[in-house]
């Protein structure tokens, strides 16, 4: 059977995540062939410890944006030795693992069978998140959709692909942002299928998935349609 390996990154400097990852790490550990984390360097130290201790292989790496860190851990699970990879953020693997983990041991053995699998949320998985996520999200998924040609949810922040697809990746992307970057360098660069399936383990849990600084409503929504802005760009501009 096809190996497949997580991929996933964190900034936690508070060490919010610490108890759920001690409760959870071995389930992950059995359900993945390996596991790369990259952890910002601004993160709590007892959480990296704690990381440290466990089966995952974890690379400390300087804060410079979400999609620096999942550069750099898409690079270093290339250097293991799985055909299939899981990228999903931290946060959201936990809130997958803590209230679907059957869900999530099915859609990982299903990877092999795809390319390239963009994976999204079920409507009710979606309506958990805030209201600033969901109204600028429809613009963003709404723009990917016209240009990958089907609907999908592309903000969710989980995809899964083969080696061949993770080289590609590795070798274009240079995006502010890479939800849809990666999606349209395997559909316009690598000429690969992309597929989409909606999941319920990507819903939204306050104490788990929001964001860490403290600012007011309407910074949360221009923060939020920003990047929307930014996602919507790489996912016409990609590949042309």
């Amino acid at each position: 059977m096809a190996k497949t390996a997580l991929l996933t990154v964190t900034h936690d400097p508070n060490g919010r995540n610490i108890d759920l990852f001690m409760d959870l790490h071995k389930n992950f550990e059995e359900i993945y062939s390996e596991i790369f984390i990259t952890i910002s360097d601004e993160s709590s130290i007892t959480l990296i410890k704690e990381i440290e201790k466990s089966n995952f292989r974890i690379k400390i790496i300087p804060k410079q944006g979400a999609a620096h860190a999942r550069r750099e851990v898409l690079k270093f699970g290339l250097s293991g030795e799985s055909q299939y990879f899981h990228y999903c953020d931290f946060d959201r693997i936990l809130t997958w693992g803590k209230n679907h983990l059957n869900e999530l041991k099915k859609v990982v053995s299903d990877i092999p069978k795809y390319h390239y699998l963009i994976l999204g949320r079920t409507e009710r998985a979606l309506n958990t998140h805030p209201i600033e996520w969901i109204e600028t999200e429809k613009i963003t998924n709404k723009i990917f959709s016209l240009e990958i040609g089907k609907k999908a949810d592309i903000t969710a922040g989980s995809s899964a692909f083969s080696r061949v697809c993770a080289k590609y990746l590795n070798k274009y992307s240079k995006g502010k942002m890479t939800d849809a970057e990666w999606a349209m360098i395997i559909h316009r660069i690598g000429n690969l299928k992309v597929d989409y399936r909606s999941v319920e383990g990507l819903e939204y849990c306050e104490d788990i998935n929001s964001i860490n600084s403290n600012i007011s409503d309407s910074e949360k929504w221009l923060g939020r349609l920003k990047l929307s802005l930014i996602i919507s760009e790489t996912a016409i501009n990609t590949g042309k």
